[in-house]
């Protein structure tokens, strides 16, 4: 099938959404589809540096077209389908809401996925245009969560075989052959003892201040933070300031990042009840992390904040839980995984063999399933 994917992640970069829309462009590649992703912007693109940056494996076509903030990139959007539409594309993978109503008023297949309610005062007119719109049509929602707010929100959606639930997901091979946690720290200079990691950014409600707490209640463990833009990772390392059992990497390429989390013994989640992303917001409620995905390819034990987004995927079989932002019970939960080997190697086992199920070639497929 010829893809043409839309987006308005801006490439390259750090922001999760951007990371998301390139491992989708690598799975459908990978499964044999002929990708073109279109991105607003100017210029080309360093492939060496994308795989780097993303871990991709497989070249795709990425063309970057102009965009108008004034015209809120509308215009990208246009001219992103009328290319797919010129190139003859069997489909328009779209994460623009603008860009699925434009093919489907084109007479494209289009599939639109979403990872948040529609915002502003366009976004739901946007959003009811492409559900009222003929045409073959599918919708692709990260959570359960989000299913439910967008009906809330909007009333009926799509019939439910044009609708997907599909969380995001990990690239299972990269986490093949991973070494054990003493010698991926060894391997990478990291302090010796037992270790404690989170990777992701460092935004308000990501639990950089219960990491921090955490590591002052056991100053016997190492603690591991990946990842953060520079001047986050700053305002910690000086937060952290004296403390000799806590290490900020700051960011690292996501090709590199399956060995520091091999590096680890416990994963944490550590979310609080509100969530931030790149552009702000509160995602808590309807999110898909990344590096949940990527803590089960990691075959680690994990302890997580008990939101039920979370659970969607997880429960106590897989992870330990305690509540958002309580200190005293995170505290609980950590003493006994931190003091009980075979629970942590249970737990490891269990996410690993749950980690199948959540491929990002598998969610492509879901995805695309009938289609």
């Amino acid at each position: 099938m010829k893809i043409a994917a839309i987006s308005t992640a801006q490439v390259p970069s750090q922001t999760a959404n951007s990371i998301q829309v390139m491992k989708v462009c690598n799975a459908l590649t990978r499964l044999g589809h002929e990708v073109h992703l279109y991105l607003p912007g100017e210029g080309e693109v360093n492939r060496e540096e994308l795989a780097e940056l993303y871990g991709i494996t497989v070249a795709f076509e990425i063309k970057k077209l102009p965009a108008s903030l004034r015209l809120k990139r509308n215009d990208f959007a246009w001219r992103a389908v009328r290319l797919a539409s010129l190139q003859k594309a069997d489909l328009v993978y779209s994460w623009a809401i603008q860009a699925a109503v434009f093919a489907l008023a084109g007479g494209k297949t289009a599939l639109f996925e979403a990872h948040d309610l529609p915002t502003g005062r366009f976004g739901p007119l946007w959003m009811r245009a492409f559900l009222r719109l003929p045409g073959k049509k599918r919708l692709v929602m990260i959570t359960r969560a989000l299913q439910s707010a967008l009906e809330r929100r909007l009333g009926p959606l799509l019939p439910s075989e044009d609708q997907v639930i599909a969380p995001n997901g990990v690239d299972l091979e990269r986490y093949l052959g991973l070494p054990s946690p003493i010698k991926a720290r060894r391997w990478l200079g990291l302090p010796e003892g037992l270790t404690v990691g989170c990777t992701g950014h460092l935004y308000a409600g990501r639990g950089g201040d219960l990491f921090l707490g955490l590591a002052r209640r056991f100053p016997g463990l190492q603690f591991l933070w990946v990842g953060g833009r520079p001047e986050d990772v700053e305002t910690y390392r000086k937060l952290a300031a004296g403390m000799e059992n806590v290490t900020f990497t700051g960011f690292i390429p996501n090709a590199r990042l399956p060995l520091y989390q091999a590096a680890a013994d416990i994963l944490l989640m550590p979310y609080g009840r509100s969530i931030a992303g790149s552009s702000g917001g509160n995602s808590a409620e309807i999110c898909s992390p990344m590096k949940l995905f990527d803590y089960l390819g990691a075959g680690r034990a994990i302890l997580t904040s008990d939101l039920p987004v979370i659970r969607e995927v997880l429960d106590e079989e897989h992870a330990l839980f305690a509540p958002p932002e309580d200190l005293p019970a995170w505290v609980s939960a950590l003493e006994r995984l931190a003091g009980d080997e075979e629970l942590r190697a249970l737990l490891a086992l269990r996410t690993r063999r749950l980690a199948e199920r959540y491929t990002w070639l598998e969610r492509e497929r879901k995805c695309l399933e009938g289609l």
